[in-house]
Formats: structure tokens, sequence, C-alpha cells
């Protein structure tokens, strides 16, 4: 069993014993950048930061520096010609689109390396006891990257990556996958589709990027497409029907969410029309099935989420439920 990376990165004075949840990021993960006008920029971290600082949250996370992941850690959800495609197509300067919405600066590759990194991380943390749970402040996201293709703002499949690294790294048998980003998690759902020792719940908005999602699932791919417009009400009704009745069913040992805040009202890039009180929701119910069954085991990584204030915000109400701080 691997060594957990939890005892670097504490702050002085702070002690892991009180401190049970852990933030986890990396200073590369700010300095991917793919131009100016892309919506997925630095500022979403530093928005989710100032906002957890506001709200008086950020001096009691236990924070880490994550480290990147291995080769071997990545080869569990990518191929491996895909893994030197993306080596090969790093830049030196400028940038490198790997499709038309995802590129690659001088930095992409050792931000995309730690974000992958912080859900390994996550899970020998969560794994040691060292805390409780954990929040995964990375960029760039991971969910629409396959197993052999980056799409969609991106490169590796973080969240995959750490469920992977449970099953493999731990042993064990059941792990599920919370997916509530307004877009579809494609990519998860490619490299899980035909393993039944994940589970992917979804909720997303129908018809819209990636365009697909709404009828492939099985019995452990739970798709809830909801229409533009829909509110917490349709989604709240989507997870109490289908959702949290799926995980409940499968007893999973560890759950990881894809914490996507696009779903917001007030999000540019979407049309749902959720707000930091369904975040919390969803946080506050997951936890209780993972209560239940899981040891209380629940890691969560950043996904969308384009408005910076709502996502500051979003995010502050899915970390107190995550911290059960009232």
């Amino acid at each position: 069993m691997p060594r957990p990376y939890c005892s670097a990165g504490i702050l002085a004075g702070k002690s892991v014993a009180s401190m049970t949840t852990a933030y986890l990021t990396h200073p590369d993960c700010l300095r991917h950048d793919m131009g100016a006008y892309h919506p997925e920029q630095p500022a979403r971290l530093t928005a989710i930061e100032a906002a957890l600082h506001a709200a008086g949250l950020f001096q009691n996370l236990h924070r880490l520096e994550a480290p990147p992941a291995t080769r071997e850690q990545l080869l569990r959800a990518h191929d491996a010609a895909y893994l030197d495609e993306i080596e090969r197509n790093a830049p030196q300067n400028g940038l490198a689109f790997l499709d038309p919405d995802t590129a690659m600066n001088p930095y992409s590759l050792s931000a995309a390396l730690h974000a992958a990194g912080a859900l390994t991380q996550a899970v020998d943390c969560v794994m040691s006891g060292e805390v409780a749970n954990a929040f995964c402040a990375v960029r760039p996201p991971g969910h629409h990257a396959l197993r052999k293709r980056a799409m969609g703002f991106c490169i590796f499949n973080n969240v995959a990556i750490g469920a992977l690294h449970a099953l493999e790294a731990y042993g064990l048998q059941r792990v599920a996958i919370v997916d509530f980003d307004v877009h579809h998690g494609n990519g998860t759902e490619d490299i899980f589709h035909d393993d039944p020792r994940v589970m992917l719940c979804s909720s997303f908005q129908h018809p819209y990027y990636p365009f697909r999602g709404a009828d492939s699932g099985n019995e452990h791919i739970i798709p809830m497409p909801l229409a533009a417009g829909s509110g917490g009400k349709e989604f709240r009704g989507a997870w109490l029907a289908q959702g949290l009745p799926a995980l409940a069913r499968f007893q999973p040992q560890m759950i990881f969410f894809s914490a996507g805040f696009d779903a917001h009202r007030d999000d540019p890039l979407a049309g749902l029309m959720l707000l930091e009180a369904d975040f919390a929701w969803i946080t506050e119910q997951v936890m209780h099935i993972a209560d239940q069954c899981a040891n209380a085991r629940v890691i969560s990584t950043l996904e969308g989420g384009y408005d910076l204030e709502a996502l500051g915000q979003s995010a502050v109400a899915h970390i107190q439920a995550l911290s059960q701080v009232r």
C-alpha cells in the first residue's frame, strides 16, 4: 500500500486532528492559462479562495500542495500513446491546441499532472484516516477527458484517476462518482461504462454539450438529463428519484464528487437555474449515504463553474457541507 503524502505541506501551528477537510491544490494550476478570453481561467481558483476567506472557512481547512500523478496512476485511466502525445504537444512557449476548446501553455502539463495527483493524494489522506474528506481545487478540470483524447477544457480525467487509485491501490471493490456539472461527464463514462466497480450518477443539461449521455446508461451508469431552464425542484427531484436510491443500493466504499458549479443560474455557459443551496443539498444527501456505507469517505474535485462570484459562493456552500460547518 502506498505511503500517503498527507504529512507534507501542513501549515505551521495546525494539527491534522483540528482539520477534517483537506484542501488540495498546486501553484501550477494557476499558471495553466488558455488565453485572456477563455472561460476556464486561473481566476476561477482565486475566486474560490477569496470566497472561502470571506466566509471564514479557509483557515480551518487542511491545506496540501498536490504531488504530480505518476505515469502508473495515469495509465489506469488513459492510453499510453495518449500520454506520450500530451508530452510531445506540451509547448515551450505560446499555446498548443489539443481540441478547439482545450489548449496547453508551458505550465499546462505540470498543472494537469498535479490536478490528477491531487486526487490520488486525497485518496491516500482519506484512506489513512488523517482527514475525513477532501476538496481538490485544481485545474484543468477532467470529466470530459476520454481514455485516448483531450476534450472540453480537460486533459487528464482527474476523478477517474482518483477512483481507480482507490480501487487498485487500496483494494476497494465499489466506488461511486456523483457528477452535478451542467455538462455530461462523457470522459468519465467512457472510462467506466464497462467497469461495474464504479457507479457514475450524473445530472446535466440535455441536449447540450457534449450532446450525449442521456440514453447511454446501464446498471452502474445513471444519467439524469435535465431540460434547459430546470431549477432546484427538477434537480432535487431527479436525484431523489434516481441518483440517490441508486447510490444507496450500490453501497459504495468511497464516493467522489465531480463538482461542477456551472449549473448555477448565473453561469454564462449553460441554462440550468440552480442556486448555492442546491449544491449544499446534494452534498449533504451524498454525505449521508457515505456515512452509512463508505465510512464517510468523500472526495470532491472541481470541474466547471465560470461566473466567478457564483463559483466562489457555490464552492463555499459545497465545502461548508463537506466540513459540516454551519
